[in-house]
């Protein structure tokens, strides 16, 4: 499309819209198989840009594509017109009706952000997808979405009162309850919408079409179902029906995929909120069969949740760091479980809806172990399935798990009976199927697994798909029950329906949108299915060479491949988990994981350079991104951003040069070591305002930010001078690393002497562990020191002493970053497995029994903590919570602040000032200045100390200054 004209409907805008590579390469893909590189990706700000974007449309002949969060898995938001991205700026909460329970948004509202702002009123919207801490109404809506909640609380269509939209002409309506007097008046109009609903009258007053529709049509049961256009709906009113009741034309939009109107606001019914006791039966099973055998005798009983996981996906849960816990309750090797919740408002009632669900069990007679969950158990096995479809993506090489078929919907009757022919249609196939089900609702996710990089899996990917639409026709089930139809499964909408009943849909959408403007290809007049994959079939493999090894990955390409596009990276601040701090700060998709990855994946896929990685694109996602590691533990495929990154600026920086900045900072230690030969002068430059002020205008450093002073210290004279001479304590060496050694000289005291005090014979190891190299991209560096460090550790990791370690990031990357630098691996995992946080080895030691609260102070005092990016990626933050109790009266909190907005030299840095206070000032700050001053705050990062002073004026402590203090022995 012409330049010009596209910079023209720019310059109209109020927003933005964006037409270069990165942007399209962004936005080319969802959570889907697809990808389509749009003409552009525009931002409206106001509904009078939506209408100068449709304008546009129509004169140019050009697709809008709506978009939220972009999790659809069919491929409902790709597209290679315009996408119409509403997540930036249509997230207004507009309107509570608290006495008719209903309330009005903006389609960007996220779902569980709309249930924190509902539950002070005792409200809440029943829909919950496995997505709905970062999917949006508007998404919702237009697929149509259910989740686990829907045996309860219906489906989102069923909580639709009423819709804002603009028509393919740009006017504006409102789609709203009509009896049949305000429908012969709408009718009559001399308007688009006029227009429609005289199309739909003549339709839907049409014998044989009603005929057609009741034939065709998937079970009525089946309230799961989103096979086209809900025309069969339109049929439940008095106006085109025998039912009481008005005619809504949002039941029509609701499932429509933004292919006949596009949503400027949604009116929603709400739910009470559900009763607060819970208890979850979580049912074992030998075989697939027994287990779906029992879903029809437990819905007899009144479930809120009925959900199942199969062993793929019990398995994919072993290698999620994040996950492991949260598989306490799984007892052996299931082949299936099935997650059966009651819930009640008194604990007599509970235990009777209990009572009564396990004599069903027990008469049945097929699981083997019948677990009860109760309080924060059933979250975290929720959590669990939850990430089930994101798990998938762990599938490590080329073959995954591919929505395709993983959205049939049939009748409870019809499950054990689908799934039985199902499975003999996958064993035609020899393939092995993931089963992972809303199986109360009988909803079944399905996926066969697929290398669609292969012309042969691409032959099966159609052929699969096909036999198992057949089926779903056999049993009258719903092929598409609430993922919606996209691009993967409206070509089989005429099989499904019917051809009549699909020429009805077309004319219909021709009502509506007479010039194909709204997400053309979806729906009907479909895109083919096996095109436009997010791979190039048959491709020759790209050969991206690396210093780190990528090889559990089988390399960088295939780790960066490793997203499927959830989207868990796009949750919000408040959510639970720190993933993706830069994404809180700018809601760009950018500066998320999945966009990080994604661009990588492009780039590196589709560069003509001799280096893949020179690519100014690349150099912009990656340029927000703190390497917290939250990805590396909270995306469910393990998408590791901060290793990605590192390889990334070492192969960039090799080609464009390393800047002096970068040097400084990569050689910090040098520096360090260097300044504190002379630490009187250095530390009075660095106080002196203007003196330091010269210092970091010359390397452009944060005028704002404070220098961290240096120090020269000796810590063997300060052990000589603690150690006894003579001790039979349990050995222990302590690593002084690079910040201990020249920065947090306190700290490195205050754990020699907390040791020694403790009993333990305390050595001292003396290493620089190459963060700063690593943070910075100089991996040759990170890699020589990485060979001289295990060299130095040798007769440590004889003797099978444990390292304990005080900076987070130092320590850590013995366990992380090592394992992709060294090439011997036996030596590298006897000091990965012999390093620990010393809040690890502490705790480690207080549950055997060789410290307890007597050597502590019995002082009341409250704390809080601010735990490291690195440790609760790597480690755990309970460990620190539970050292610090140590002292009886302390009462000790966690805040959950996510990454502090420093990570190391990222926030001195001055164009990432901003970025870096912005992301402290979202959690982290606010709960600082909300404490008593009285109150200890523990912070045991260096960064996260220094950002936690210049953004509230508190000082941090780290643990074990706090215990030393705390010590009475």
């Amino acid at each position: 499309m012409d330049k010009y004209l596209l910079k023209n409907l720019s310059e109209e805008l109020q927003g933005e819209l964006l037409t270069d590579n990165l942007s399209k390469a962004l936005y080319a893909t969802d959570a889907s198989v697809y990808r389509k590189v749009p003409t552009g990706v525009a931002y409206p700000k106001t509904i009078e840009d939506i209408k100068a974007l449709v304008r546009f449309a129509n004169v140019q002949g050009i697709g809008l594509i709506p978009r939220t969060a972009g999790t659809s898995l069919a491929g409902q938001c790709v597209g290679n017109g315009i996408v119409v991205d509403v997540s930036r700026h249509f997230t207004q909460i507009l309107e509570l009706d608290k006495e008719k329970k209903q309330i009005k948004v903006q389609p960007g509202v996220v779902r569980d952000e709309l249930n924190q702002y509902l539950k002070p009123f005792g409200l809440f919207f029943g829909p919950n997808t496995s997505t709905s801490n970062r999917c949006m109404i508007g998404g919702m809506v237009g697929n149509n979405s259910s989740g686990t909640t829907s045996i309860q609380y219906g489906v989102t269509r069923d909580k639709v009162v009423a819709m804002n939209c603009i028509l393919s002409d740009g006017t504006e309506v409102f789609f709203g309850d009509l009896e049949t007097e305000a429908f012969t008046a709408k009718k009559n109009e001399s308007s688009l919408e006029g227009s429609i609903y005289l199309a739909l009258e003549k339709e839907l007053r049409n014998k044989e079409n009603i005929e057609n529709i009741n034939a065709e049509f998937p079970k009525p049961s089946i309230h799961r179902r989103n096979t086209g256009y809900a025309v069969d709906e339109l049929l439940k009113n008095s106006v085109f029906g025998t039912e009481a009741g008005a005619l809504n034309l949002s039941k029509l939009l609701s499932g429509s995929e933004g292919t006949l109107a596009f949503t400027t606001e949604i009116t929603l019914q709400l739910d009470d909120l559900p009763p607060p006791l819970s208890a979850m039966v979580a049912t074992h099973y030998k075989t697939l069969e027994d287990c779906l055998s029992d879903v029809a005798p437990v819905m007899q009983h009144s479930l809120h949740t009925c959900e199942m996981m199969d062993k793929v996906i019990l398995d994919c849960t072993k290698n999620n760091r994040a996950q492991l816990a949260n598989r306490f309750f799984v007892d052996g090797d299931p082949a299936g479980i099935l997650m059966l919740e009651v819930k009640a408002h008194s604990e007599k009632e509970l235990d009777k809806q209990l009572t009564e669900l396990l004599k069903t069990i027990e008469k049945s007679g097929l699981s083997y172990a019948n677990p009860v969950l109760k309080g924060d158990d059933i979250n975290k096995a929720i959590e669990l399935r939850k990430a089930g479809l994101g798990l998938l993506g762990n599938m490590v090489g080329d073959r995954k798990a591919v929505a395709c078929i993983e959205d049939t919907a049939v009748a409870l009757e019809d499950l054990k009976d689908f799934i039985m022919e199902f499975s003999q249609i996958m064993e035609g196939y020899d393939q092995e199927a993931v089963y992972y089900a809303h199986a109360g609702a009988g909803e079944l996710h399905l996926r066969p697994i697929l290398n669609l990089k292969k012309s042969e899996d691409v032959t099966l990917f159609r052929a699969i798909t096909t036999d198992v639409a057949k089926l779903t026709k056999k049993y009258k089930g719903s092929f598409s029950g609430e993922h919606g139809d996209g691009i993967v499964r409206a070509e089989f909408i005429p099989l499904m329906i019917g051809d009549s009943n699909y020429e009805l849909l077309r004319r219909v959408k021709a009502a509506f949108d007479p010039n194909n403007i709204f997400n053309p290809g979806k729906i009907v007049d479909a895109f083919p299915m096996d095109e436009s994959l997010r791979y190039v079939v048959d491709r020759e493999e790209p050969e991206v060479q690396t210093l780190m090894d990528f090889s559990d990955s089988e390399g960088i390409l295939k780790a960066a491949e490793k997203c499927n596009g959830s989207g868990d990276c796009r949750k919000n601040h408040t959510m639970s988990g720190g993933m993706c701090p830069s994404y809180h700060a700018t809601k760009n998709e950018k500066d998320t994981t999945r966009g990080r990855a994604n661009a990588l994946r492009e780039f590196l896929t589709n560069s003509e350079k001799q280096n893949h990685f020179d690519q100014k694109e690349l150099k912009e996602v990656f340029d927000l991104c703190l390497s917290c590691k939250a990805c590396a533990s909270e995306c469910p495929s393990n998408v590791d951003i901060a290793a990605l990154k590192a390889e990334f600026l070492y192969q960039y920086q090799e080609s464009n040069g390393y800047s002096l900045r970068s040097k400084l900072f990569a050689y910090n230690t040098q520096v360090n070591k260097l300044g504190s030969k002379l630490s009187g002068i250095t530390n009075m430059v660095f106080k002196s305002k203007a003196l330091s002020g010269v210092v970091k205008s010359l390397v452009n450093v944060a005028p704002e930010r404070n220098l961290p002073l240096v120090h020269n210290f000796s810590f063997d004279n300060y052990l000589k001078k603690l150690k006894p001479k003579t001790t039979g304590g349990r050995k222990v060496v302590l690593y002084i690393d690079e910040f201990t050694n020249y920065l947090d000289v306190e700290v490195g005291k205050d754990a020699v002497e907390l040791l020694c005090k403790l009993g333990y014979d305390v050595q001292l190891f003396y290493a620089e562990s190459g963060r700063t190299y690593l943070s910075k991209g100089f991996l040759k560096q990170a890699k020589k020191l990485v060979e001289i460090n295990i060299s130095k550790a040798k007769d440590i990791l004889e003797e099978g002493t444990p390292i304990v370690g005080l900076e987070p990031s130092a320590i850590l990357s013995f366990r992380d970053e090592y394992k992709r630098l060294s090439e011997d691996s036996a030596k590298i995992n006897a000091l990965a497995s012999s390093s620990f946080l010393i809040e690890e080895f502490l705790a480690s030691e207080v549950e055997k029994g060789h410290i307890n609260s007597e050597s502590f102070t019995d002082e009341e005092r409250q704390v809080k903590i601010h735990n490291h990016c690195h440790q609760k990626a790597l480690s755990n933050q309970k460990v620190t919570f539970d050292i610090l109790n140590l002292p009886k009266n302390y009462k000790v909190t966690i805040i959950p602040s996510g990454c502090c907005g420093m990570a190391g030299s990222f926030g001195y840095e001055k164009e990432h000032y901003e970025t870096s206070m912005k992301v402290g000032g979202l959690k982290l700050f606010p709960a600082v200045e909300k404490s008593p001053k009285d109150t200890i705050i523990s912070a045991n990062g260096t960064s996260c100390r220094h950002q936690i002073k210049d953004g509230t004026k508190r000082d941090a402590h780290h643990p074990v200054s706090i215990l030393r203090q705390a010590l009475i022995t």
